[in-house]
């Protein structure tokens, strides 16, 4: 069997792949087409750009696989139909706001040295800093994809009177709860720039009157107590073993006798290769934060178990690729 570089050279090339979706992103190319617009002068004029970059630029999207290409014209594909055509109520472009923010592009600078070292190459808690403008690009751009576990989370709470959204950023995990439990009240706790998103997010789902920001640090602020259900979502990654389970212990002095704790993750298997989307998280972490990782099941049970909750129970979640543990 003869070997091939080719996933060498894509790996090395990987960054003209996510530059290039952001930018048929920005530029509205798949909604473009979409709409009918299939020939490169049209799709052009639609988008305001040269045929030349757009030529090129199709063509390259038709080789990823997101396109089609038949005698001179594009079509979508079916995964850039459902996720990248504005229209679609699915559409998950918004994304790219955060996972192609600039803040991300200077954590991956060098990764030698950031493997050297450990941890991340940003300053200090650059990553977490409440005047970080990213976590606002994060609350405006990834509330779609968050929408299957959202859901799914509802589902398991039972019919709560009380639920605090940890580090709520778009809201959307509290709002659905709220949506769905009539009698739900939702305190959101998030930096303020980030609940004034959240906060649209309530008024345009019609709970904004059972939904309450609380502006502060998950870090810093008391929680309160009596909770019937508190949401902890993609929280726990950013930190390492130790401040975990000290925020789960503010979690479990919250919560009232019997009380639920959701905590939402990227939850890799013990041999830390799979499934995959899990598994890589890890790297992310690694790049960006001091101490944070992708922990598996038995090492955030052993957290909450230290922290006082007894019964711990791992879910995947339905059309998505994290996982969902349920701590009473």
């Amino acid at each position: 069997m003869s070997l091939s570089p080719e996933r060498i050279f894509q790996m090395m090339t990987a960054h003209v792949q996510s530059a290039s979706l952001k930018g048929a992103i920005d530029l509205g190319l798949f909604t473009a087409i979409g709409e009918g617009n299939s020939t490169v002068p049209a799709i052009a004029a639609r988008c305001g750009a040269s045929e030349r970059g757009i030529r090129i630029l199709c063509d390259y999207l038709t080789v990823s696989g997101l396109l089609a290409k038949a005698n001179g014209a594009y079509t979508l594909m079916p995964e850039s139909a459902a996720f990248l055509d504005q229209r679609s109520q699915s559409y998950l472009g918004s994304a790219a706001q955060f996972l192609n923010h600039s803040m991300h592009h200077k954590a991956v600078a060098d990764v030698a040295q950031t493997v050297r070292q450990g941890s991340t190459l940003l300053n200090g808690r650059e990553y977490l800093d409440v005047e970080n403008q990213v976590w606002v690009d994060f609350a405006k751009g990834m509330m779609p994809m968050m929408f299957p576990a959202a859901q799914f989370m509802a589902t398991l709470i039972g019919a709560p009177a009380r639920l605090l959204d940890i580090a709520a950023g778009h809201g959307i995990f509290g709002i659905i709860a709220a949506s769905a439990h009539p009698g739900l009240h939702v305190d959101a706790l998030d930096w303020p720039a980030v609940l004034a998103v959240a906060a649209e997010n309530a008024q345009r789902f019609g709970v904004a009157d059972r939904w309450h920001a609380r502006p502060g640090s998950a870090l810093e602020l008391d929680f309160g107590t009596g909770y019937d259900v508190i949401y902890l979502t993609n929280f726990l990654h950013h930190f390492d073993a130790a401040e975990c389970t000290g925020i789960l212990r503010k979690c479990r002095a919250a919560l009232s006798p019997n009380g639920v704790l959701a905590t939402l993750e990227f939850v890799p298997n013990p041999d830390r290769v799979s499934p995959p989307a899990s598994a890589v998280f890890s790297m992310t972490m690694l790049l960006n934060t001091v101490g944070g990782d992708a922990y598996t099941f038995a090492e955030l049970q052993s957290m909450l178990q230290e922290a006082g909750f007894t019964a711990n129970e791992i879910h995947q979640v339905p059309a998505s690729a994290q996982q969902l543990i349920i701590s009473r």
